[in-house]
């Protein structure tokens, strides 16, 4: 492997069979585990609206936070780069996702709504370029084939 290669691993473990396994749409649990080695087991189902746990992530909420955690990693990554110093950041990002007639679905797309708060407001007329930065750089907003869009708002301390 490169050192521009980066690989991932993890595995997804089903803990859903009720005893009758899949022999219907209702005899199953959607519960399942992601696993990687040396953190914390994840607990996962599907969303409600598709039986499953409300309790436990659902892949739709992961692929949401992956782009809100990797948005903000770029925004933090090129903010130092630029001597941008961030106090605080917030994201209330969602995600609008369209099921079809056959059952398939996918995102129509992602807003981002970030709330930065810098230590200097004389930065603050950069921040929209930042961000724009930070799309361009975020390995997962490059990855998936429906827009990620922003609303960031940027505050001053104090």
């Amino acid at each position: 492997m490169s050192l521009d290669e980066h690989r991932y691993a993890l595995t997804v473990r089903w803990t859903g069979n009720l005893g009758e396994g899949t022999s219907s749409y209702r005899s199953y649990s959607r519960d399942h585990d992601v696993e990687i080695p040396g953190l914390p087991v994840l607990q996962g189902s599907s969303d409600p609206t598709f039986r499953g746990d409300p309790s436990r992530y659902n892949p739709e909420q992961l692929l949401l936070a992956a782009l809100s955690q990797c948005h903000m990693l770029s925004f933090l990554h090129v903010a130092v780069m630029n001597g941008v110093v961030v106090t605080r950041y917030v994201d209330e990002a969602e995600g609008l996702m369209k099921t079809n007639r056959d059952g398939s679905g996918q995102f129509e797309n992602v807003t981002l709504r970030p709330h930065v708060t810098v230590a200097d407001p004389a930065h603050i007329p950069l921040m929209a370029e930042l961000h724009h930065k930070a799309n361009q750089l975020c390995f997962i907003a490059r990855s998936v084939n429906f827009p990620v869009l922003h609303e960031p708002v940027t505050q001053a301390a104090g």
